[in-house]
């Protein structure tokens, strides 16, 4: 036998809403609709109504029931039938009439009808149910707290119904329960022991949600099975969740038993539809409770859940009010912030005391700022990989990291509890708060651990534990548990982080229409009326030129002199216009990439340069290779040309020098990891630091318009243009008189 046989989870697998089989206190009738045949019924009809089961299987209802309270049962079939249970029927037998509460539950065309024999004719009256429930109901909701309450309903509990024992018993995250609140006559308290979460299994669990009620009056009963055992209708198994007298497993039977439990009782206790835990009564001997008083019990437990939202918003009203005035901190910091990391720095240890940690980290993409005592950055980035899919609702919360990750052994003394925040998936922002490991002794109702019997034919058994003395343990690698108002918290951070990450996007998407629309709008404009410019220049030259030819003999040395400069300026003025639309198509030509080989490109550029200088001599240093890019090669070539040949131009020294290289990856400058740092380096006449900006701007030149070979100052600008486009940037540091240093990024990849 493999050891996921006997794995506790066998528990879980139980199908214990199909057991085919009933307490004996009553009888169970299973009807097609809309016939009211009876198709199944219980083996134990003729000792409770005193007809054999064969005397009832094929026949109609009618053979049971007058036409009176089969008529009743029509008429509820159509409504809420927890409104309508129990009904009051009765039955003739050996001329005398047996009472009955009669419950009823449909599942699509199979009606169940369950019969609990009660002594005398009659229901309860409504005035006689509001007396026994009104006091109890006015003490549970002037509780000033949850515990309180809880010890409440336990001693009302137990006075109306005379259990032994009546406990109240929570559910923690992990699904294990704890004693909070008990009322005994025992000599053994089982008040704050904690139990594992195999003494309910979760298919338990499932049915406590689906039925607020289950009573056991006697554990040592005899199941009763039921005739046939499948449903004839479907040929399957009866589904028995919303049934009364469902059989209770073998196993949580034996576990009464170990407990010294005879009779019992549990009433759900629902919080926003989950099991929040159960009110559970235990008596030493058997021990019946009429549907009446079940009812009553039911109630209590239905005002008691309802009651726990307001106890619990009670709890803590003090560090509630402390988290909403932190959080009021953060909407204004937020607001105030260009970017939520920026924020969010601001308020570091409000950070910590929004969830009470000791430690918190906020990331942004790979960066990492970290906050009191955390893993260090490494361990924090595979940390958060791993955390990544297990995130839900954009949370992810433990108190016991060690469990699911072993690595976070080295840092459980400071990590032992985390709770993550997921802002963006897409941006990678992420926040992560850490509590440290508490070592804290937990007291067990007996061992948790269930043990596995060898029976005597080799083969294995789970069984259920038999002692419930206190058994402590000491638990390590756990930190205190994530309170729900620092969960309610955290996410609604996350609601304030989101609008104000949306209206700053918002804001610059604004922006950046805008900006691209001018940009538009100025390169349009600069096509047009540079082209529109071209032919009234190219009128006044010839015109000029005309002037000199035809009027040569009338015209004077100095009228002469004027035409010619004319010509020269409508010459400079057509080469700024041709920058000007070089410029301007530089923004709307499409971008066309290949992957090109700098190591190539560039010494052709350079041996391009030197014959078009030939009268310069300039020595050119390239001190490691420059790789190979995605780009446009013809604009490369062109942002390479202009920043050597201005390396060139502007330098007065007897031995010129020039180096173009690419940056070490350890010297590489602050840009996306897909980019690459280019230089180029002169010994030239340098820049003075008031001007390293403006060199950038279109015809701006730093010096007279023919000195230094003269230009039209706009090929920086145009380099600029070129860097941008390939997504990158340019910068420029000089020293006046020694040098300057033009560096640019560019994207290794092609859609950048």
């Amino acid at each position: 036998m493999t050891d996921q046989t006997i794995d506790l989870t066998n528990c879980d697998r139980e199908p214990i809403h199909i057991p085919s089989l009933i307490q004996p206190h009553g009888v169970l009738l299973v009807l097609q609709y809309p016939t009211l045949e009876i198709v199944q019924v219980s083996s134990n009809t003729q000792k409770v109504v005193g007809r054999q089961p064969e005397e009832l299987l094929g026949k109609p209802l009618s053979n049971l029931l007058d036409a009176k309270q089969i008529k009743l049962i029509q008429q509820c079939l159509a409504k809420d039938f927890e409104s309508i249970n129990p009904l009051n029927l009765s039955i003739k037998h050996l001329n005398k009439s047996i009472y009955f509460d009669g419950i009823v539950h449909r599942l699509d065309n199979i009606i169940i009808i369950e019969l609990e024999q009660k002594k005398a004719k009659g229901k309860t009256d409504f005035f006689d149910f509001y007396q026994q429930v009104r006091g109890t109901i006015t003490r549970i909701q002037k509780a000033p707290t949850l515990l309180e309450m809880c010890q409440i309903v336990v001693q009302e509990v137990r006075t109306i119904t005379g259990f032994d024992r009546v406990m109240v018993y929570r559910f923690d995250q992990e699904g294990a329960g704890r004693v909070i609140a008990e009322d005994t006559n025992q000599e053994t308290p089982y008040l704050d022991l904690h139990y594992p979460p195999s003494d309910i299994p979760k298919q338990a669990r499932q049915l406590y949600t689906l039925n607020w009620l289950r009573l056991i009056p006697n554990a040592n009963y005899q199941p009763v099975g039921l005739i046939p055992a499948d449903n004839p209708l479907t040929n399957q198994p009866l589904d028995m969740s919303l049934s009364v007298l469902r059989s209770v497993s073998p196993i949580h039977l034996e576990y009464l038993q170990n407990m010294g439990v005879t009779a019992s009782m549990s009433i759900s206790l629902i919080q926003d539809q989950k099991l929040w835990g159960l009110i559970a009564c235990h008596h030493s001997s058997p021990k019946y409770l009429s549907y009446n008083i079940r009812t009553v019990c039911e109630f209590i437990g239905q005002v008691m859940s309802v009651e726990l939202v307001n106890k619990e918003a009670t709890e803590d009203i003090e560090y509630k009010t402390q988290l909403k005035s932190l959080q009021t901190q953060f909407v204004e910091a937020l607001s105030q912030a260009e970017y939520f990391l920026d924020g969010m720095v601001q308020l570091k240890s409000q950070l910590l005391n929004l969830v009470n940690a000791t430690g918190a980290v906020i990331c942004s993409g790979d960066q990492c700022i970290r906050v009191g005592k955390t893993p260090s950055e490494q361990e924090v980035h595979a940390l958060l990989d791993w955390i990544k899919p297990q995130v839900y609702h954009n949370l992810f919360e433990t108190r016991s990291l060690l469990l699911d990750y072993p690595l976070a052994e080295s840092y459980k003394a400071i990590a032992s509890g985390v709770l993550a925040l997921e802002i963006s998936k897409v941006h990678h922002n992420y926040i992560l708060w850490f509590r440290p490991e508490v070592i804290q002794t937990v007291n067990w109702g007996g061992d948790p651990n269930k043990p596995v019997e060898v029976l005597s034919d080799g083969s294995f058994r789970m069984s259920p534990r038999k002692s419930f003395q206190l058994w402590q343990e000491t638990v390590q690698g756990s930190a205190l548990p994530w309170k729900p108002c620092e969960v309610e918290a955290v996410t609604e951070l996350r609601s304030l982080v989101v609008g104000v990450v949306l209206r700053q996007a918002d804001k610059l998407a604004a922006m950046n229409y805008e900006l691209q629309r001018s940009n538009e709008e100025l390169d349009s404009f600069a096509y047009v009326a540079s082209h529109d410019l071209k032919e009234p220049l190219r009128g006044i030259h010839n015109y000029a030129n005309f002037l000199m030819e035809d009027y040569a003999e009338v015209l004077d040395d100095d009228g002469i002199a004027k035409l010619q400069t004319l010509v020269k300026l409508t010459q400079r003025m057509e080469d700024l216009i041709n920058s000007l639309l070089h410029f301007s198509r530089l923004g709307r030509a499409e971008l066309i990439r290949q992957l090109v080989n700098l190591d190539e490109l560039v010494p052709q550029i350079i041996t391009t340069l030197t014959i078009a200088r030939p009268q310069s001599e300039v020595e050119f240093r390239i001190p490691r290779s420059l790789n190979s890019i995605m780009c446009d090669r013809a604009q490369i070539t062109e942002l390479f040309s202009n920043l050597i040949s201005n390396a060139i131009k502007y330098n007065d020294k007897p031995q010129k020098w020039v180096e173009i290289g690419l940056l070490e990856e350890n010297e590489q400058r602050k840009v996306a990891p897909t980019s690459l740092t280019f230089y180029v380096r002169d010994n030239g006449i340098g820049i003075p630091q008031q001007h390293l900006e403006k060199i950038f701007q279109i015809f701006r030149r730093l010096h007279g318009r023919d000195e230094f070979g003269g230009g039209t100052g706009v090929g920086l600008t145009i380099a600029r243009k070129i860097v941008e486009r390939h997504g990158g940037r340019i910068w420029v540091e000089s020293v006046p008189t020694q040098g300057s240093t033009f560096y640019f990024t560019l994207s290794t990849e092609a859609n950048a």
